[in-house]
């Protein structure tokens, strides 16, 4: 999980809103991983608020 959430992080500087959202959707699609809608609102959070320290783990217990 916390490879995709690396992959995003690297879109994340200068994204449009809605970019990480749709990038880390995209980014699960490719995994075995099928994150709930409350996981991946966590994770979106996480990465905006602060891309360089966003750890999936931490993010959702």
């Amino acid at each position: 999980m916390q490879a995709v959430v690396q992959r995003v992080v690297s879109y994340q500087d200068g994204a449009t809103e809605g970019t990480t959202e749709k990038e880390l959707r995209s980014a699960f699609g490719e995994t075995d991983i099928d994150p709930s809608e409350d996981e991946i609102t966590k994770l979106v959070d996480a990465i905006e608020a602060d891309p360089a320290s966003a750890d999936a783990a931490s993010v959702l217990g």
